[in-house]
């Protein structure tokens, strides 16, 4: 999910009035209020504050009658305030939240995100750390709103997304005369490990991407930003162009649960006996494609195969999409080894002429962002987090319980998981900062019981029938999972409701794995405006079958 749509998903939701100067223009959204469907125990992740500033090494030996008039004249700006108020409101929200007043909570994260928006128009000094810590605040919420309404996956069923570009492999696109002697220009300035042609292939996708494409293109450079560290460094290890990365974009959009009518599947879109070939394993639970780090490191290593068999990029990265042996056979009934002239004969896939090309166009324009627009870009923050190795079946819902993290938020950090249910021995990813509290708790649920039970963190004024009945159990079950008396109440010396956690017994029903196919989300972002008070729109389109094609699949490596 992209920084600029964390906002749209709460600007969808959020109630607040919003004025922009000079236009008149009111908005007011209301966000939706939530019923939270699982605890979340533990105090999680404060917002982040902002890198510390070193102070002026030039000030440090100044006389101390300037340095008091310094700190005079450097009292807090109006939108510091702002904000440091803010923080203080959404903490208070999280503690509503964690103790079930969701409607306290909810008029608390209003409050907290009128009072950034105030901080906003009162023109905060640093625009950029502002904008971060707004995007933190909204992620956040959203995430609250994922697990309270019951929005976010179905843990217990696999969900997919749909690859963005799929639909235009087949096509091409118009020429822009104005574009071809500019593109030229900017190719012959340009450095790349990469070679970069220009031809009326290359310019019609420039031309689209510029145009009805572009939501598309800056979609995925925001989204590039969460994985791009660790792609750049497995391309440099494994000897791959850096320039690669955007066969990724291509494939898919950096979406690392994209699906692929023709069954390839991942950020690097393979399919599954080619994953094989690579170590990328598929269990019942498990489908390593999936995983980003592991298909970024099977694809660079692919990559480096085939450019080793057919010495050319150009045809390596055509292979990739249709598979080695159809350039194999390319190659053998035209004598050409040359990608452009395979294309013009038409003895490759339609889809896999347009392939290089795209990727080509996407290299250019990143390369060259101010002159397509992409110069105000933001990516994503890079995806950071702990990893904890469950030794035994552990289910997430228990992991939300003892990480304070919602359902949403595990699934993304785990797109490798088909199911609610982390097999033994799986490397569990979890929010950073997390990962020595979920060992220590872990200790405390049978190693057996770890699939199925869960703990929750009693509230002031629960009882055991109020939990019972949120869980769906018995009190006497509960009392007993717990050494208590199903008569006593949890306020009682022995028992006291501030922190203590109880372990809930329940039982997860273990359906069968269908994976279902969701269209990614479409979205409608301008470039991050002065203040964030500017409209924008959301479509989430809707759920889509996944069937597999009864076509030969397409991408890496198929044949």
């Amino acid at each position: 999910m992209t920084s600029r749509t964390k906002r749209l998903l709460f600007f969808f939701g959020a109630s607040l009035t919003l004025g922009i100067s000079g236009c008149g223009y009111t908005e007011q959204s209301k966000l939706q209020s939530f019923l939270p469907s699982t605890p979340h125990p533990s105090a999680a992740a404060e917002v982040a504050e902002p890198p510390a500033v070193q102070p002026d090494l030039y000030l440090r030996e100044a006389p101390a009658f300037l340095m008091q008039a310094q700190k005079e004249v450097a009292a807090p700006a109006q939108a510091d305030v702002l904000m440091q108020r803010a923080d203080q409101v959404y903490q208070r929200g999280r503690r509503f939240y964690q103790n079930h007043d969701e409607q306290q909570a909810r008029k608390a994260f209003d409050t907290a995100i009128d009072l950034m928006l105030e901080a906003s128009e009162s023109n905060p000094p640093d625009r950029q750390t502002f904008n971060a810590r707004l995007d933190e605040m909204v992620d956040a919420i959203h995430r609250y709103d994922l697990a309270g309404l019951g929005a976010g996956v179905d843990v217990e069923e696999a969900s997919f997304d749909k690859a963005p570009l799929e639909d235009i492999l087949q096509m091409t696109f118009p020429v822009d005369p104005k574009l071809k002697d500019k593109v030229k220009e900017q190719v012959q300035a340009t450095a790349s490990q990469l070679p970069l042609s220009v031809n009326d292939a290359v310019l019609g996708y420039i031309n689209y991407f510029s145009g009805r494409g572009h939501k598309t293109l800056i979609a995925g450079l925001e989204r590039a930003g969460r994985y791009s560290p660790m792609i750049q460094r497995v391309l440099q290890e494994e000897g791959i162009p850096q320039e690669l990365i955007h066969l990724a974009q291509a494939e898919s959009g950096f979406l690392p649960r994209a699906v692929s009518l023709k069954a390839a599947a991942g950020m690097w879109q393979f399919v599954a006996w080619r994953g094989n070939e690579y170590g990328l394993r598929q269990t019942r639970y498990t489908d390593d494609r999936l995983d980003p780090e592991k298909a970024t490191r099977a694809s660079a290593r692919h990559l480096h195969d085939l450019y080793n068999t057919f010495g050319d990029w150009y045809l390596a990265i055509a292979a990739y999409n249709c598979g080695p042996g159809v350039v194999d056979r390319a190659v053998e009934r035209t004598g050409y080894a040359d990608f452009w002239e395979l294309r013009k004969r038409n003895v490759l896939p339609a889809e896999t002429t347009n392939y290089v090309p795209i990727i080509l166009a996407m290299t250019i324009m990143a390369k060259n962002a101010p002159e397509y627009g992409l110069e105000g870009v933001v990516p994503d923050a890079p995806v950071e987090y702990d990893t904890v190795e469950v030794m035994s079946p552990t289910h997430l819902a228990l992991v939300a319980d003892l990480t304070d993290a919602p359902l949403s938020e595990l699934l993304a950090l785990n797109p490798a998981l088909l199911r609610g249910l982390a097999p033994g021995g799986y490397a569990l990813h979890v929010p950073r900062g997390t990962g020595g509290t979920l060992s220590a708790l872990l200790e405390l649920i049978p190693a057996e019981r770890r699939a199925s039970w869960r703990m929750h963190k009693v509230a002031s004024g629960e009882t055991l029938a109020s939990i019972g009945k949120r869980y769906g159990m018995t009190p006497g079950t509960i009392a007993a999972a717990n050494g208590l008396s199903a008569a006593s109440p949890l306020s009682s010396t022995a028992w006291p409701t501030s922190g203590k956690r109880l372990v809930i017994p329940a039982a997860y029903r273990e359906d069968s794995a269908v994976p279902r196919r969701t269209a990614s989300k479409r979205h409608v972002a301008a470039a991050v405006p002065p203040t964030p008070a500017a409209k924008k729109n959301y479509q989430g389109s809707a759920n889509v079958t996944h069937t597999a094609s009864n076509r030969s699949p397409r991408s890496a490596g198929a044949e």
